[in-house]
């Protein structure tokens, strides 16, 4: 029963659009499934909590996700499954982006949070809040979508019905908005730290914060890796929101192979790499000598991410 190709069916014009690849779904199940296993062992291992309700978290939803798809490509008439990939799927990569914002913050720390304009407490909170903002709001228009659909009959579409989904799509497209210029705002930031931090230009002087971290190779496979990810994430957003402004019956959401590359591949990509490329293998505390605070304790030392404490 499935396409890839998304060939239109009357009967599925108020779900898909087109009936769901099964052998995608199957893909996609396995790859996100092991990444997050993966992410899970290793979070544990290096007793990075902070990856629990970020990366892994993104990872729990796509599998979700993909697994709604997989039921809707076997049973392309049920609602539930529609609903439920519509809401993860749109909200899972929310969760990859605030660990990027996380792991700028513990950067600054290592190479000196004097070459940048926010202290790193000050820029996870900022950060992490508009991540949460963005989150919301993506989930309100998306629940408008899956009421709309739940609502009204399949068969007989009617001008209310189209006036729900054009709400919860302006919706959800502010939402992602929000989100991209939030990731253009983090990239601002963090292009302004490397800078200065290469050019020995710090913004100010804090006392006991007057430091300088070496930029070792593993620091800059972190900061590669962050790179790409970054990547991944705005070909996804960029997606959706052209999604989103093409409408929910439009020709975007209505051809599949967009959705599995622009949406699909590009954050299993994202995944994959902060497998292979994993802070907690790349930052060892013990590598990263800092200066002792006014407790005589390094700000990582007790690997307790403060950053999540401080929000």
């Amino acid at each position: 029963m499935s396409s890839f190709n998304g060939t239109s069916d009357t009967q599925h014009q108020l779900l898909y659009n087109y009936i769901p690849s099964e052998w995608a779904a199957i893909t996609f199940i396995s790859l996100f499934g092991i990444s997050t296993f993966v992410h899970t062992i290793q979070a544990l291992y290096f007793r990075l909590w902070w990856l629990l309700p970020s990366t892994i978290l993104c990872g729990f939803l796509e599998v979700v996700g993909w697994s709604s798809r997989l039921w809707s490509s076997r049973h392309p008439f049920l609602f539930p499954p529609f609903i439920i990939q519509i809401l993860t799927l749109v909200l899972a990569p929310t969760s990859l982006v605030a660990a990027n914002f996380i792991l700028l913050g513990r950067i600054m720390r290592r190479l000196g949070p004097q070459y940048s304009r926010l202290t790193p407490r000050r820029y996870t909170i900022v950060f992490i809040f508009s991540d949460l903002v963005a989150l919301l709001i993506q989930g309100m228009g998306g629940s408008i979508v899956s009421r709309a659909y739940r609502s009204k009959p399949r068969s007989k579409p009617n001008s209310n019905l189209q006036a729900q989904l054009r709400l919860g799509s302006h919706i959800a497209l502010g939402g992602i908005t929000f989100q991209l210029v939030a990731i253009a705002a983090y990239c601002a930031f963090a292009a302004e730290f490397l800078i200065r931090y290469a050019r020995e230009r710090p913004i100010r002087y804090v006392p006991g914060e007057a430091y300088r971290g070496t930029m070792d190779i593993r620091l800059k496979c972190v900061l590669y890796a962050m790179f790409i990810t970054t990547i991944f994430i705005i070909i996804r957003t960029i997606f959706r929101t052209v999604a989103f402004v093409d409408g929910w019956r439009g020709k975007v959401n209505s051809t599949q192979w967009l959705f599995i590359v622009f949406d699909g591949v590009m954050i299993m990509l994202a995944m994959w790499t902060m497998n292979i490329f994993h802070p907690g293998v790349l930052l060892k505390k013990s590598d990263y000598p800092y200066p002792t605070n006014s407790k005589g304790t390094s700000p990582d030392e007790t690997g307790n991410d403060s950053e999540m404490k401080a929000v």
